[in-house]
């Protein structure tokens, strides 16, 4: 399957971007009547052949349409602090991006040490992914954020911090599984009829992950504060960007295993 980015597609037919054209034809070199697909980023698949073309553009007429393509039934939106090296946020985008997830803010701690990013490029790393992974949903990417408005969102969904100051901490893949057995717990956390994306029933989540130096106790207790739980990602300490993944792995595995 080659899959296209195609944000603004309304009709059935089609004019691929001129990126997207020259990947298409010099890169792919496909031919008049190939099959490939497109994805407006929102959850629709759309099936297509191509119809015309000449050195520069590609045009194309959708034959199938198909709705909600691989939905998965929780919304997962991420902040996470920015690390010193771009290349490691980069990665997470990627990663967590075939992984699966939804939203990601770029988090602002006391002890952050990078606010100045490059959102065209990181959106640029979120698309290629997106195509790479044949994903029908292009996660969001919200502007930079310091915690305190962060901590305030969240209102029916599954609000968690990943720190490590403290002992005593629950383990994500035991809190999900084990200490909410009762799951309509977990449901009277969530709004009625709804997520952040739209789709219908699921379970959201909002966790934060810290910077290299992690949290700083007061961030952690003002967290607290606004309900949000002390979570683990296991004995190792790992680095801010690894986190990220582990916590997007762990949910995912956890809906796939329809324990969420």
């Amino acid at each position: 399957m080659q899959l296209f980015y195609t944000p603004d597609i309304t009709s059935n037919t089609y004019s691929l971007s001129e990126e997207e054209a020259r990947h298409c034809l010099k890169v792919l070199r496909l031919q008049k009547g190939d099959e490939v697909h497109l994805t407006d980023g929102k959850g629709t698949l759309y099936k297509a052949q191509i119809a015309h073309i000449d050195k520069t553009s590609c045009e194309v007429e959708v034959v199938e349409t198909m709705k909600e393509y691989g939905k998965r039934n929780h919304y997962l939106h991420i902040a996470i602090a920015p690390t010193k090296n771009s290349d490691r946020l980069e990665w997470f985008l990627e990663k967590a991006t075939e992984i699966g997830i939804d939203e990601i803010t770029p988090l602002i701690c006391e002890r952050s040490v990078k606010e100045k990013l490059r959102f065209e490029r990181l959106n640029k790393i979120i698309t290629s992914a997106v195509k790479q992974s044949l994903k029908s949903y292009h996660p969001k990417l919200n502007e930079a954020s310091p915690l305190a408005p962060l901590l305030k969102r969240g209102e029916g969904c599954i609000k968690l911090i990943a720190h490590c100051n403290g002992n005593d901490l629950i383990h994500i893949q035991k809190y999900i599984s084990d200490s909410l057995s009762n799951f309509d717990q977990i449901n009277s956390l969530q709004e009625p009829n709804s997520s952040p994306s739209g789709r219908l029933g699921g379970v959201s989540f909002l966790v934060l992950i810290g910077p290299e130096g992690d949290f700083t106790p007061t961030e952690i207790e003002l967290a607290l504060q606004h309900n949000f739980i002390p979570i683990s990602l296991g004995q190792s300490r790992l680095r801010t960007e690894t986190a990220g993944v582990y916590a997007c792995v762990v949910i995912n595995s956890l809906n796939e295993q329809n324990k969420i």
